[in-house]
């Protein structure tokens, strides 16, 4: 079995791919970037942090990986136009945009202004149609750089938040619906009209990400999490390695879907019953109901 360590695909499975990751430069974007390298992707990063962006391309270069970053807010348009026409004129085409940038934070419905809100949605959402609205031209098949008969491929890093309903998450619960619609909405277009597959990947809770250490603080008692009985934190490396499936040729078929990992833990509910207590109870109830069934008239003669 694989290790967080060591990859199951081959070295070479991304060589000659260009690919742009936004939010690149820490977390899992940074593992993301750091496993497409490795596996043989030139990488350009985008961020807000220069200095964030400067540690993370050497990093990169140390692995002898081909790599560069560029500022910008992918909530603007001018800075995705020119993030997007600088990665090509840099590594002279574009195959993969991973938009991984995102923004969070703890708060409660009624305390948390509007403004808040539609900041994590301009981020999240408006700012992952951004990127792909200005990344178009270079992966759609023909564009510059690509062949008439292929396009690129997308992937959209979502959540699990908003698939029933989070404490505390109403902004970003919202904000990643609308990143799984984008998603279908333009793998279903763009698909079809370009060959270019988009997919997403929704991640639990990741160990050693900005996320973790927001949404579960050190001030948070460990014991919250006792009353989930599928909770674990998994690695970046596990997203990564979904990336780098959904982008190979492995997952030339997959468009359209938002792959879940988080070791089911959304799916997770408290078990408010120990499973031999179930079993005696079952019992018991089973003979009662032969016994004494319920719901059947009796006569009243």
């Amino acid at each position: 079995m694989a290790t967080s360590t060591e990859s199951p695909f081959k070295s070479n499975i991304l060589k000659g791919k260009v690919v742009l990751i936004t939010g690149g430069a820490s977390g899992i974007g940074f593992e993301i970037s750091t496993q497409f390298g490795k596996h043989g992707a030139s990488v350009a990063l985008m961020g807000r942090r220069k200095q964030v962006l400067q540690s993370a391309v050497s990093v990169l270069q140390s692995l002898s990986i081909p790599a560069v970053a560029f500022e910008g807010d992918v909530r603007k348009q001018d800075d995705a136009a020119r993030v997007l026409e600088s990665t090509f004129k840099h590594f002279g085409k574009i195959d993969i945009l991973v938009n991984a940038a995102a923004g969070n934070f703890l708060a409660a419905a009624e305390d948390l202004s509007p403004n808040g809100f539609r900041t994590v949605l301009d981020i999240d959402s408006v700012g992952t149609f951004t990127m792909c609205h200005e990344a178009l031209k270079y992966l759609k098949k023909g564009g510059p750089g690509r062949s008439s008969s292929s396009g690129g491929a997308i992937i959209n890093i979502s959540a699990t938040l908003h698939y029933t309903a989070t404490w505390y998450q109403i902004h970003v619960s919202a904000a990643k619906a609308a990143v799984d619609a984008t998603t279908r909405n333009l793998a279903l277009e763009w698909g079809t009209d370009y060959d270019i597959r988009v997919n997403g990947i929704a991640p639990g809770p990741i160990r050693g990400t900005p996320g973790m250490s927001k949404l579960v603080p050190d001030e948070i008692d460990s014991t919250a999490t006792d009353e989930m009985p599928l909770f674990k934190l998994g690695e970046k490396w596990d997203i990564a390695m979904a990336a780098l499936y959904l982008v190979s040729d492995a997952g030339k078929f997959i468009n359209g879907d938002t792959m879940i990992i988080d070791g089911g833990l959304w799916l997770s509910q408290p078990r408010h019953l120990p499973k031999e207590a179930v079993r005696q109870l079952s019992r018991a109830i089973e003979k009662r109901s032969r016994d004494e069934p319920v719901g059947v008239p009796k006569s009243k003669l």
